[in-house]
């Protein structure tokens, strides 16, 4: 069981002085704790770089949902190159990453560091991605057309802000699209290992686990580094901290802002089934084992700005013409035909309403059409949830999930514009930093449409205030990466040029 031992002793100057960032890096010195993690066997790293699932805690029952909780602390890393790194560079950040390796310990008590890679690094490469260029003649393919990549650039999502007919309550943001070469996912227990690994990184300090190691000089212009944390409880003490006038509808027990965990293990797939390679229950790609990229997969990023001051809304507040109450909260989150939970029975809104952890139940692919109906859903109201919308298409035929996500909560005012009323005492803003690892970008495209579910809602003459999510969130940035495997994670290709 983790501790919950936790101290409040941040001043509001301390927290004003320090900034956006600074403010919530500082929150979270404070209101986070290193879990105490089982020693678990030592085992050979992976070839697949994101298949953690063996060296993080084994999965737990809470409330008698089986779970499984990552690191606490991931920070995304961003790069560009500067040009076409060398075969010496590519040798030199080898052995940068296998000193990561040695000088810490695979495991949240460490850190574990994924290296992925945009559409732009591979247009570097000799030829480009043309069919018959270096990248075309390695890069996986569709099954259902030859004539396209595994790996594709995101698409903005039919319910973005900016597309047609689309308007966000408060965060208008049309996404950005793409723009990155390359992408560093770092992730520990422990805050201070994970900013020593970045900086280390980019070269600016020659310090790790309190050893001198020389950095490596690599050829990137690094960008912007975001934060992501997920613990039980820390949304709720984080927005308790910072006075943010809901922060007492914030189920205490959750890691999410949103009130529900998502770190259920039925939810997520085994890790060679979200590679390229595939496994028995599903191959969407031409990979085979044994090819240069078969353990890899597309990593999509995707940073999203929430409206919880909608999300929690009481009549009257944030222009909600109604209670948004636990019961509406868990049918947006899950389904409606029926609930998973109609809440703990008493206030509603206080402490969240109604329990966190909620089983991730598949009712097939049919469900969120039979929820859009209004069969079994209360009131026989028309009614899609989050969840299963997506599920119309994000398993195997056999049932098996085809992702993995890696989510979790940020807090900051990154892609924020300055106009926009912050109502806690940072300015910080409760974000999601999503990224899943999939088999393919078309993978991913057709299930975040399907989340959308915009031709349920106009089949079945759904209001849109009753369609799942959507409305509460805004993706400012979207971008899929080609995470390789292990064995070719430093400038992939570089050494057959």
């Amino acid at each position: 069981m983790e501790s919950s031992e936790f101290s409040l002793d941040l001043s509001r100057r301390t927290v004003l002085k320090a900034g956006s960032v600074g403010a919530m890096l500082a929150m979270l010195e404070g209101l986070a704790w290193k879990p105490a993690r089982p020693a678990l066997a030592a085992t050979e790293l992976p070839d697949i770089q994101f298949d953690i699932g063996g060296f993080i805690q084994p999965a737990t029952a809470v409330d008698g949902v089986q779970v499984q909780f990552g690191p606490v602390h991931t920070k995304f890393m961003f790069g560009n190159l500067k040009r076409l790194p060398t075969k010496a560079e590519q040798t030199a950040f080898t052995a940068a990453l296998d000193t990561l390796e040695s000088v810490y310990e695979f495991s949240p008590a460490g850190v574990m560091v994924f290296v992925s890679y945009g559409l732009g690094y591979f247009s570097r490469l000799p030829g480009g991605l043309t069919g018959g260029s270096l990248a075309g003649l390695h890069m996986p393919r569709l099954v259902f057309d030859t004539n396209r990549f595994a790996v594709e650039e995101a698409k903005a999502a039919l319910t973005d802000a900016g597309q047609a007919g689309i308007v966000k309550r408060k965060f208008d943001i049309p996404p950005l699209i793409g723009g990155n070469d390359m992408v560093f996912t770092i992730r520990s227990d422990d805050l201070k290992i994970t900013s020593e690994v970045a900086t280390w990184l980019r070269g600016a300090s020659s310090t790790l686990n309190g050893q001198t190691v020389a950095p490596p000089q690599l050829p990137v212009s690094w960008g912007l580094v975001r934060h992501m944390f997920s613990q039980r409880g820390l949304p709720r003490q984080m927005a308790a901290q910072d006075e943010l006038y809901y922060a007492d509808r914030i189920n205490d027990q959750s890691p999410m802002w949103m009130g529900f965990a998502d770190q259920q293990t039925t939810s997520t797939g085994p890790a060679a089934a979200c590679t390229f390679a595939g496994n028995p229950s599903s191959r969407l790609t031409t990979a085979q084992s044994g090819d240069y990229f078969d353990n890899g997969a597309v990593q999509n990023f995707s940073h999203v700005i929430l409206d919880l001051e909608a999300y929690y809304a009481r009549t009257g507040e944030a222009g909600s013409a109604e209670d948004e109450t636990y019961l509406e909260r868990v049918q947006y989150m899950f389904r409606s035909n029926p609930p998973p939970s109609f809440g703990g029975g008493g206030d509603p809104f206080l402490n969240g309403g109604g329990p966190a952890f909620l089983p991730s139940t598949f009712n097939g692919t049919g469900d969120a059409a039979l929820g859009a109906q209004g069969v079994n859903t209360p009131g026989f109201a028309h009614r899609i949830g989050h969840l299963a919308a997506l599920q119309q298409s994000s398993r195997a035929a056999d049932g098996t999930p085809l992702h993995i996500r890696m989510d979790g909560p940020g807090f900051d005012t990154l892609d924020v514009p300055a106009i926009i009323d912050r109502p806690g005492r940072s300015g910080n803003v409760p974000k999601l930093y999503f990224t899943a690892f999939v088999p393919t970008a078309d993978f991913f495209d057709t299930m975040r449409r399907n989340q959308a579910a915009q031709n349920l809602q106009t089949q079945f003459a759904v209001d849109p205030l009753d369609n799942g999510l959507e409305r509460f969130l805004t993706s400012t940035r979207r971008q899929n990466f080609l995470c390789p495997p292990r064995r070719h994670r430093a400038f992939p290709l570089l050494e057959l040029t």
